[in-house]
């Protein structure tokens, strides 16, 4: 299976890269074929590799697909078995190799900014689950529901000293 991928800016095509894959019995891979122009040189370089694949089974039959890294990190080959490969220079690796990171891991769990996401997911919640409580208490005790909304709750007023914060530095 081949094609071609496309992307443009301003309706101008700004680069494309060319994809091969092959699930063979000997062989499983997927080939890339692109140029890379160097922005400070203006050097053009044309690039043609293979990145193998390997399967893992499925607990319910069939198989996943997994990327092998193929990038090489101080003499030492990677290999690890990724499901998203990341063009963070010339070729594509995984992002333990370009020493990448989930948005979620550079936010202060101190920060006011996060409480502030927090505070809106469990007033989500709270609405969500006042809609499906039906009866709160039953023989003079909480339903599970009402005790998960109790919780919930809690936590939501929890947030509320940092949010004080939060409204007294930005006005």
């Amino acid at each position: 299976m081949s094609g071609t991928i496309t992307w443009s800016r301003n309706g101008e095509k700004t680069g494309s890269i060319s994809v091969q894959s092959c699930f063979g019995e000997s062989e499983q891979y997927i080939k890339f074929n692109y140029s890379q122009t160097d922005y400070n040189t203006a050097e053009k370089a044309d690039f043609d590799y293979k990145i193998p694949f390997t399967p893992t089974p499925c607990y319910f039959g069939g198989q996943r697909w997994w990327f092998r890294c193929p990038w090489y990190v101080n003499g030492k080959y990677c290999g690890r078995r990724v499901g998203i490969l990341y063009l963070g220079g010339k070729y594509f690796a995984c992002r333990h190799c370009y020493n990448l990171c989930y948005s979620s891991q550079n936010v202060n769990r101190r920060s006011s900014y996060y409480a502030l996401g927090l505070m809106f997911n469990a007033e989500e919640r709270e609405a969500k689950l006042r809609e499906q409580i039906k009866r709160g208490y039953y023989n003079g005790k909480p339903t599970r529901k009402q005790r998960i909304l109790d919780k919930v709750r809690r936590k939501f007023d929890s947030y509320a000293p940092q949010l004080m914060r939060f409204a007294e530095i930005n006005t």
